[in-house]
């Protein structure tokens, strides 16, 4: 007898709090196609990053709602999937009760057989999905350590190490009754939350991946884009570049800081000589043994961390009738492409030292260029430090990176004669701009913050370690 089959429709998720919208990039099934459950349908683009859209079951793919290139709402439906009967009827409930999930804190009924304790339960994020679909485990067979029962990546690695065996949670919702949380609606949650450490969030480098000696860029050029153009007829002096959804979220980040942030502006100048010679010293047999490079971004985001430790009011941002000044530090990091800049976060940076700072440097920056960032590298900046001089620039004034309080570029080191105890010498010396929102920040104390930067930087010996 052939197995009964019924029709469901896949909806965009909320891949964040703030994500109202998102742009269909790429299908990555066909009509027809056979979809196994977490392998990816499509790719959406947003404001921040690309994000692959993974499926929950297993089925057949259907008619495609939306085309390549069209902008969709949060909770609209996308494509259509056949599925078994038996999977249907939970997941046919799960994309009903989508709204109502969203709005649980308004007042949304609790469905029955749903523990209350867990309102996480059946949220996975991608980590999850992944690793039980490479290991074949079911997930709703796995007890959730998590926040409101979650079930987080650290849950999947305990089931593995037990070689595969699984208890089943206290309170299952039944298949057919109880209707569950959107199957994407976990994918906006931090590796916090997720309980993925920094670490493992982190994957190995390539070591065989070669980067050039300074800057954070690889040596292999990032691809061209594919510029789709319009109204290029023969005989025009002109044509259009479709603007993407990127580039108009960075022109729109744009002008907001430059319309409500009151810009200033101020550079300083550190000889770095003794930085030069310490990296010199160490960056062989620091690839050798990491596989990466030691870039001189590396340390000066350790002197920045230091000086903010020393100035805190440098990590706030601006609300109003208040200053919010942040306990984490946070460092955006500005990453350009061929056609756009992204800024992915080093968390927690104050508690790395320069060799974890080279590998997060390392591995955001790749990812970046890759197109394999998600929406939690993008998230939760509080400071932003942009790397200029890899691409030879030896002054710039950058914009603040809203709402954060301020940036700092770190120019291209330039050997030139300098006057030291009325001898000339030829040094090091690379120039460090800052941009400041004057709203929270004065000359005295940003003054006072970029003289401790210079004397971080300037206080690297031989004897300085990087572990």
């Amino acid at each position: 007898m052939a197995e009964r089959m019924k029709w469901i429709e896949v909806i965009m998720p909320q891949l964040a709090e703030s994500l109202v919208s998102a742009t269909i990039g790429k299908w990555l099934k066909k009509p027809g196609d056979r979809v196994e459950q977490y392998e990816p349908i499509c790719e959406v683009i947003t404001d921040k990053v690309n994000a692959e859209i993974p499926s929950t079951v297993d089925g057949i793919m259907g008619d495609l709602l939306v085309e390549e290139g069209t902008t969709i709402a949060v909770g609209e439906a996308i494509c259509r999937m056949q599925v078994a009967a038996a999977d249907d009827e939970q997941v046919a409930e799960q994309v009903t009760q989508v709204s109502q999930q969203n709005n649980a804190q308004q007042g949304s009924v609790t469905p029955a057989g749903h523990d209350p304790n867990q309102p996480m339960r059946n949220r996975y994020s991608p980590a999850v999905q992944s690793l039980a679909a490479e290991h074949g485990l079911n997930l709703q067979a796995i007890q959730g350590t998590g926040a409101g029962g979650r079930i987080t990546r650290k849950d999947v690695l305990a089931v593995i190490a037990q070689g595969g065996q699984t208890s089943i949670p206290s309170a299952q919702p039944s298949s057919a009754a109880s209707p569950s949380a959107s199957p994407f609606s976990g994918l906006n949650k931090s590796g916090a939350e997720t309980g993925i450490s920094a670490r493992e969030a982190v994957s190995a480098p390539d070591a065989g991946v070669p980067v050039r000696h300074s800057g954070i860029h690889l040596t292999e050029s990032p691809k061209i884009p594919q510029i789709e153009v319009e109204g290029g007829g023969q005989g025009r002096s002109e044509y259009f570049i479709d603007v993407t959804p990127v580039r108009n979220a960075i022109a729109r980040n744009m002008r907001q800081s430059v319309s409500e942030i009151p810009h200033a502006w101020t550079m300083i100048e550190v000889d770095v000589t003794n930085l030069v010679m310490l990296r010199n010293k160490l960056k062989d047999e620091f690839k050798r043994k990491e596989g990466i490079n030691l870039t001189y971004l590396s340390f000066m985001m350790k002197g920045v961390v230091n000086a903010i430790k020393d100035y805190p009011i440098m990590n706030s941002v601006w609300a109003v009738d208040k200053i919010i000044v942040k306990r984490d530090i946070n460092l955006s990091m500005a990453v350009g492409t061929e056609d756009s800049v992204l800024t992915p976060v080093i968390k927690h940076a104050d508690q790395r030292n320069i060799a974890g700072l080279a590998r997060e440097i390392d591995d955001l920056a790749r990812k970046t260029r890759e197109g394999t960032l998600k929406l939690d590298h993008m998230q939760g900046g509080t400071f932003t430090v942009n790397n200029t001089g890899s691409f030879g620039s030896i002054l710039s004034q950058p914009i603040i990176n809203y709402p954060q309080a301020a940036i700092l570029t770190f120019e291209s080191i330039v050997k030139k004669p300098v006057v030291i105890n009325d001898m000339i010498a030829v040094r090091s010396m690379a120039n460090l701009c800052l941009s400041l929102d004057h709203r929270i920040l004065d000359g005295v104390i940003c003054g006072r913050f970029l003289q401790r930067v210079k004397e971080n930087l300037e206080g690297y010996n031989m004897e300085t370690k990087v572990y």
